[in-house]
């Protein structure tokens, strides 16, 4: 099979190179037409130095030919995108993006693809991982990208101060970014007066009103001197990193308010601890995880660990300790187990759905604690098809069971008390018999002080 058959769905779009699969290692193949720009790029030490810095993705050279050069990236175990980032990671991927262009700038290139797709989380930090998204700078030329930095970063980080992150999601539905018009409708009247907003955002709807669809923004520009980009960077850069949401993004106080004392949390941990140390995992999910407390009990042993949470705040304080701690080994991200993020782009395939990255990253343990009463009693999900939905990327699934009496069981069961009858099937034994059409049960204990079952589940059909 030739490589450009093994191509990635999401290359079609560069007439630079594409990547491929080489096996199970992705590699990216370069075409003679971006010969140029690679070889400067490489020998005047640009690449070396973002990569130095962590701005870009490290990758070795593999072969180099007449007919394409290929380079192999280093490996990412797995790519979030915008729509699952919290508050201050999409933030810090626009930072991100905009300290390339910047250097980019100041070293006689630009980069030409300001994509938020382009950025992904990597050893607890953003990092850009399109190596060919650079060209060569012509004096007097704008930054060709700067229209897509605003529908991809500038644009979704405004509506969310104003909305909150839930905009995000646009992203699933404007994978070419969200439409400046649109943008500018958005937002609250009283943004027209802002420096940067009204500049780069309700301006430039303007101006799209005033001629066509196909209108480029930076086309108007006849010139722009590298002054003055540099000043627009600047600008940028100051206003998107003093941006904070209006709603409160503490996290913090979930733990305290569990139906659990401090005996009972403790003991929970150190089963979870116990039943994970003889698996000796590789990688390893929290789903619904919160803000990463019970997932950080096997940090140390656990090469690769993602944490998931339907809760923005949660995701952004797990961030945020990630990075004070360096977590290098740790991923959060936000996401809706009801609604898992579908596959988008041309043909549904340019971004793989949550599910298919789920099963290509294959977790050897799942945790999914203090979560199925949620999926079941609120998503009024079947045992069965909540198993079936862990066991398509679960080798070993620790689950927690809280019971009927349990308190937050309890309160989930009030609020459904017109049809409290339909929700008999909520009890140990069905969750069980749910749960075996899938797994085995390999352990099954109470944790202590609580009305809540923990379980080690393992996949009857995935090797562990």
């Amino acid at each position: 099979m030739t490589k450009k058959s093994n191509a990635h769905q999401a290359s079609f779009r560069d007439p630079s190179g594409y990547i491929f699969h080489d096996g199970k290692t992705l590699r990216r193949a370069i075409k003679p037409i971006y010969f140029p720009q690679y070889n400067k790029l490489k020998d005047s030490g640009f690449f070396k130095n973002l990569i130095a810095n962590g701005l870009l993705i490290p990758h070795t050279e593999t072969s180099v030919s007449s007919e394409e050069i290929i380079i192999t990236p280093e490996e990412i175990p797995f790519i979030t995108n915008p729509y699952e980032w919290s508050f201050e990671q999409y933030k810090h991927a626009a930072l991100h993006t905009l300290k390339i262009q910047k250097y980019a700038l100041s070293k006689g290139f630009i980069l030409k693809d300001a994509s938020a797709y382009n950025i992904t989380f990597h050893k607890g930090k953003p990092v850009f991982i399109d190596t060919l998204s650079f060209d060569f700078y012509e004096e007097g030329t704008p930054w060709r990208a700067y229209k897509q930095f605003i529908t991809h970063f500038l644009g979704p980080l405004a509506l969310a101060k104003y909305h909150g992150t839930e905009v995000f999601k646009m992203m699933q539905t404007h994978i070419d970014g969200i439409p400046v018009k649109l943008l500018s409708s958005l937002l609250p009247l009283r943004t027209k007066i802002s420096s940067v907003l009204y500049p780069n955002i309700h301006l430039l709807a303007k101006m799209e009103n005033k001629h066509s669809e196909d209108y480029k923004a930076e086309t108007k520009i006849a010139t722009l001197s590298k002054k003055a980009q540099e000043n627009i960077i600047k600008s940028l850069y100051d206003y998107i990193k003093g941006l904070t949401l209006k709603e409160s993004s503490e996290w913090g106080d979930y733990y305290d308010k569990t139906n659990y004392d401090e005996t009972a949390f403790e003991a929970k941990k150190t089963l979870i601890k116990e039943w994970i140390k003889p698996l000796a995992p590789q990688k390893l999910i929290d789903v619904g995880g919160n803000d990463g407390t019970f997932a950080r009990t096997v940090i140390d042993t656990v090469p690769h660990i993602v944490v998931t949470d339907i809760d923005s705040n949660a995701v952004d304080y797990n961030y945020k300790q990630v990075q004070q701690n360096k977590e290098a080994n740790m991923l959060p991200f936000v996401c809706d187990v009801l609604q898992p993020a579908p596959g988008i782009g041309f043909n549904n395939t340019e971004r793989n759905s949550l599910i298919e990255r789920l099963k290509n990253y294959a977790p050897d343990v799942t945790m999914a604690l203090a979560l199925i009463h949620h999926i079941t009693l609120s998503g009024n999900v079947p045992f069965e098809k909540s198993a079936e939905f862990f066991a398509s990327f679960s080798k070993n699934l620790i689950i927690e069971f809280p019971k009927r009496e349990d308190s937050w069981a309890e309160s989930l069961l009030v609020r459904k008390r017109e049809f409290i009858n339909h929700f008999d099937f909520y009890n140990e034994t069905e969750f069980e018999k749910g749960y075996l059409e899938y797994f085995t049960i390999e352990k099954k204990e109470t944790v202590k002080g609580t009305k809540r079952l923990l379980y080690l589940l393992k996949n009857k059909n995935l090797e562990a």
